[in-house]
């Protein structure tokens, strides 16, 4: 932060000085308490604190009950704040909006910066009168206040105490307060700046580390929300992305109840989304009143930032700062520092999601890498040693032998299967969108047609691919696959008929999935090894659902059906 200007300090201090020359016993006497009005002025560095110091101060030197400063807004036609003195909360509560300098004597003193002394507000052509519940005032003595000689705004004091109206003393000394105190404002300012861009600037340091951790997208965009929200002083984060339709979409929300924003789609035809996806930042004094804002949200929101994610000469989205009814705009400050904000968020985004790809593809080279040892070795080894099996089975003479032998060859010809299959598994394309449930229930079957030596027929009812979610799905295929096993060890079947029926309504009422394997083999037997069967219900029971087993489709109901159904 700037250190005080010793230079200004002795200037206002010479002016002050020659000023009180030759002036009346009255005044002199009144210097020390000018001085410890000064003194008091210039401490601390915080601005809004420096301002309630003031008006405070500037009181207590003139005798007045109340004070206050307007403080003009960027455009030189308003107030962007009003800080008052001697008003109480409930009586301030109660009158409600603060001024906003538009009209009135306020207003006035706007476009006419000078010191200003009356004996009775209501006898000025310029007053527009008090709104409801507000103090009485009669007295007014009003000077401007500047900084670094551009006009900060203007300090207002009211009702003289002992009914008298302000002297020419009282506005002499307001008038050295007023100069001290553009000098104190300056440089909390100047502090205030300064811990304002070391906020940002942290905050932008959280969200580039929090996307290069290396955690989920959702949780980064989550990140940026909540940073922007906090740096901006908003009521909410917001950040948007494009949608295939040429809107936006918001998909990440940091806010009292975000609920009620996520999914929300500004349209195509909304002339912020134009701007935004050109690379376009849009400022709204106030969301509720402007005909650009055309979502069902902006009826909550006062003024608003709207800035895009844009890096590279890519526009990944958006992001929004919205402040709620009636708070105070974006100053010239806030929006640049805003808008280095979303783009150091953007690059960082973009970083992180070139960081994602690589590790994505390391894992992808990993996966082939892994696929070509398991074809080119492990299937290999498999397969000759079958072979073997088989001919040491042709030359063996002892039937149990020959049996045993059998039913290792057996085996071996699943595992190959399996594997092959997990080598189809690991070789898919990074772009290759996940397949639906239906296509990965055929490509179960088919692979169980190899060591069958017959294909099972196959049935789907109701819409599958879109009704079960994914937890319910990844266990009904693990269901399938062990009861198509079991089919082929034990079985003995010619004819296996598997059934996926995403209609079916569970005993507690839930909709629910129901998959059906019925065969014409030897059946179930009775005290025989059931431990796939365990493993089928505790699936089915670990989602809340259940699994049994029946009649089959061969003579009289020979073989054995396997259900199995869960929750959607």
């Amino acid at each position: 932060m700037a250190e005080p200007d010793p230079k200004d300090s002795l200037e206002a201090a010479t002016r002050a000085t020659r000023s009180l020359q030759g002036l009346s016993t009255e005044l002199t006497a009144r210097v020390p308490q000018l001085l410890e009005a000064m003194r008091s002025v210039g401490t601390g560095l915080e601005l809004h604190t420096t301002l309630d110091r003031i008006c405070e101060t500037a009181a207590e030197l003139a005798g007045a009950r109340y004070a206050a400063i307007g403080v003009v807004d960027d455009t030189g036609e308003g107030l962007s704040d009003f800080v008052t003195y001697g008003v109480p909360e409930d009586v301030a509560r109660e009158i409600g909006h603060r001024p906003d300098g538009q009209k009135g004597l306020l207003g006035a003193l706007i476009h006419d910066p000078v010191a200003l002394r009356l004996a009775d507000l209501a006898a000025d052509p310029r007053s527009a009168g008090f709104p409801p519940a507000h103090p009485l005032m009669r007295t007014f003595l009003g000077v401007p206040i500047r900084v670094q000689g551009e006009i900060f705004g203007n300090l207002y004091l009211a009702e003289k105490h002992g009914a008298t109206e302000f002297n020419d003393y009282d506005l002499h000394m307001v008038r050295v307060l007023a100069t001290e105190a553009g000098i104190a404002i300056g440089n909390a300012r100047l502090y205030e700046a300064a811990r304002q861009r070391e906020r940002w600037i942290d905050g932008s340091v959280a969200v580039t580390t929090a996307l290069l951790s290396g955690g989920d997208a959702d949780d980064a965009l989550s990140v940026v929300a909540e940073q922007a929200r906090r740096l901006a002083d908003s009521a909410a984060g917001i950040v948007l992305l494009p949608t295939a339709e040429g809107g936006l979409e918001i998909v990440a929300v940091s806010a009292e109840d975000p609920s009620d924003s996520l999914g929300v789609i500004i349209p195509p035809e909304s002339p912020v989304v134009a701007m935004l996806l050109d690379g376009q930042a849009v400022f709204v004094d106030d969301s509720a009143s402007d005909g650009r804002m055309v979502t069902r949200l902006a009826d909550r929101f006062g003024p608003i930032m709207l800035l895009p994610l844009h890096s590279g000469g890519r526009v990944l989205g958006a992001l929004a700062t919205p402040r709620g009814r009636g708070e105070r705009p974006f100053t010239e400050s806030e929006r640049t520092l805003a808008t280095q904000f979303a783009s150091q968020a953007a690059l960082a985004l973009m970083m992180a999601e070139a960081q994602r790809d690589r590790e994505r593809l390391a894992v992808y080279e990993d996966r082939d890498r892994i696929a070509r040892d398991l074809h080119d070795l492990v299937i290999q080894r498999l397969f000759a040693t079958g072979m073997m099996l088989e001919s040491a089975q042709r030359r063996s003479v002892v039937p149990e032998l020959q049996t045993g032998v059998g039913r290792a060859v057996d085996e071996l010809d699943v595992t190959i299967q399996e594997i092959r299959t997990a080598i189809f598994a690991l070789q898919q394309e990074p772009a290759e969108a996940p397949s639906g449930l239906r296509t990965r229930v055929l490509r179960e079957i088919n692979m169980a047609a190899v060591p069958l030596g017959f294909k099972p027929s196959h049935h789907f009812v109701g819409p599958v691919d879109s009704l079960v979610g994914e937890l319910t799905g990844k266990n009904l295929l693990a269901a399938l696959r062990e009861a198509l096993s079991n089919a082929f060890r034990h079985a003995g079947a010619s004819l296996i008929d598997v059934v996926v029926d995403a209609t079916v309504t569970l005993p507690d009422g839930r909709e629910g999935v129901r998959l059906s394997v019925a065969d014409d083999g030897v059946g179930i037997p009775e005290g025989g090894r059931r431990s796939g069967l365990r493993n089928l219900a505790r699936r089915a029971e670990s989602l809340g659902g259940a699994s049994w087993f029946g009649p089959g489709i061969g003579e009289d109901g020979g073989g054995a059906t396997v259900v199995w159904e869960a929750p959607l």
